[in-house]
């Protein structure tokens, strides 16, 4: 069947750049063109609207922004105090294990964390939350007893050697994993369906899911691909372990995503060079050199592309300095293999000019998240507190990488930022250093075909030409044109995935 879709103007980020009509032939684009349309068995009328591609999130996790849109929603409590308050009002409301994600208490007056003993005040039974870049957690004694996360590295004691609640690390993976291994399939599904909705619903027609088996479990993963087809956006998985055979007799292409090489600032766990400016320390490294690139190697031997996150600077040394052994053991007709399989690192947030250039020179392509740098990236916030204004400046380069001709694409991470590609796109807009801000156009592009390139997708999404994914969503306000300050209240009025008219208002 072939339905047109007619508009007042389509953006194709291709040529022709502007048109007044998508013909569209099951799954693909046939045509976009102006004038008087070619016929066809259905006609969707679009009056004064605006049809772009559909934007392309390059970091999500499906399962996580499931369970925050279901709430309790903790980003908006502004103390310990209100946090206890939001976990008992949860527990009152549910039975079993009480869940909640999102706080941030960075953003706090007082940026103090609740005690394991009020977290035992709130329920008889586990009690978890979880911070919003899913680095740290806080776990009631029956949860950290219940999950076996009791004398693992990472649980927080006191000077007399008690638990404090807050875990890390080894004990952070498994209290979060032991909560979704007790999550019936039939909920993983909903959460991932629920996430996927929202998706669609802002006009998202694509995500990289960040699969985590070290704190959801193998199980998340597997219900995702159980359903994924049925899902009402695209889904591209990367599966955050070092088992090569697993991943390849999945059927995936890729593999590690958000395998993490540290952790993040706000839990001061992202690997530094130096310590930090408000805590002890310089963050935790997970891997040594020798397991990492043999890991590496080895996968880009496999056939497979490569993503890995690093976030402090000295994560993103290490992750640079091993794929450069991994490229210096191949020949030349190999390491063109190389540059075109176009390996990943997420994030990315704190590279030294240096680093972007030898990053660069090994053809390495980027994720990355830039409402990280609307949210703690402006003078005075967490960024600038957790390094001092001389490490937090030169942050997010988001500029640099595009003029360096680096291969970039955009994410929000959700749910540390909300998947939202208009904020994505305020973010590139709004950058802290007025020198990093992109264009309307170039933000678009880096949250749509930027995206499918970086996912080696670019012959299918990302713009709309013949022979493309019908993957594209409609506006009544041109996303091209709104004001900056109107894109915060920008919705679709109807997305379209892989030809199915995924959402409308």
């Amino acid at each position: 069947m072939r339905t047109l879709y007619r508009a007042g103007r389509v953006h194709t980020l291709s040529y022709p750049a502007v048109g007044e009509w998508v013909l569209v032939d099951e799954r693909h684009v046939q045509r976009v063109g102006s004038g008087d349309p070619p016929e066809a068995d259905r006609i969707v009328e679009l009056p004064g609207a605006t049809i772009i591609p559909g934007f392309i999130d390059s970091h999500v996790h499906l399962t996580g922004t499931g369970i925050d849109e279901a709430g309790p929603h903790l980003g908006t409590v502004g103390s310990a105090a209100e946090l206890v308050g939001a976990l008992a009002e949860a527990a009152r409301s549910r039975s079993g294990v009480v869940l909640a994600h999102g706080f941030d208490e960075t953003k706090w007056p007082v940026p103090d964390l609740p005690t394991i003993d009020e977290l035992d005040k709130v329920a008889d039974r586990p009690v978890i939350a979880v911070r919003t870049d899913g680095h740290i957690a806080l776990g009631n004694r029956a949860a950290l007893g219940e999950s076996g996360a009791l004398g693992l590295p990472g649980v927080e004691l006191d000077e007399r050697g008690e638990p404090t609640g807050v875990v890390r690390m080894e004990a952070n993976a498994r209290l979060q994993a032991w909560w979704h291994e007790n999550l019936p399939d039939r909920e993983i599904q909903e959460l991932q369906l629920g996430a996927a909705a929202l998706a669609a619903s802002r006009g998202v027609t694509c995500v990289h899911e960040m699969a985590m088996p070290l704190s959801r479990g193998l199980r998340d993963f597997e219900v995702l691909m159980s359903h994924r087809e049925q899902l009402p956006v695209d889904v591209v998985v990367y599966l955050a372990t070092m088992d090569i055979p697993y991943v390849i007799d999945a059927g995936l292409s890729r593999i590690g995503g958000d395998l993490s090489l540290d952790g993040s600032i706000g839990a001061r766990t992202a690997h530094l060079a130096d310590g930090y400016a408000d805590g002890e320390g310089t963050g935790i490294a997970y891997f040594d050199d020798d397991l990492l690139c043999e890991f590496l190697h080895n996968a880009h031997l496999a056939g497979l592309q490569v993503a890995v996150h690093a976030i402090g600077d000295a994560a993103i040394e290490q992750a640079v300095r091993s794929w450069e052994r991994v490229s210096h053991a191949l020949d030349s007709r190999e390491r063109r293999h190389f540059r075109a399989r176009l390996h990943r690192i997420e994030h990315f947030e704190m590279p030294s000019e240096g680093l972007m250039e030898r990053a660069a020179a090994l053809g390495l392509a980027l994720s990355v998240q830039p409402a990280f740098d609307s949210e703690w990236g402006h003078p005075g916030g967490m960024y600038e507190r957790r390094l001092g204004a001389r490490r937090s400046r030169p942050m997010n380069p988001f500029r640099t990488y595009l003029d360096r001709g680096m291969e970039v694409g955009a994410g929000s991470d959700s749910p540390v930022t909300p998947l939202d590609p208009m904020q994505v796109i305020r973010s590139l807009e709004g950058h802290h250093d007025p020198l990093q801000r992109l264009s309307r156009q170039e933000s678009i592009a880096l949250h749509t075909w930027g995206s499918a390139r970086i996912a080696g997708l670019e012959r299918k999404k990302g713009r709309l030409d013949p022979g493309m994914q019908a993957d594209f969503a409609a506006y009544d306000d041109d996303p091209f044109a709104a004001e900056t300050a109107d894109l915060a209240e920008l919705r679709p009025v109807l997305t379209v995935s892989l030809g199915r008219e995924v959402y409308a208002r």
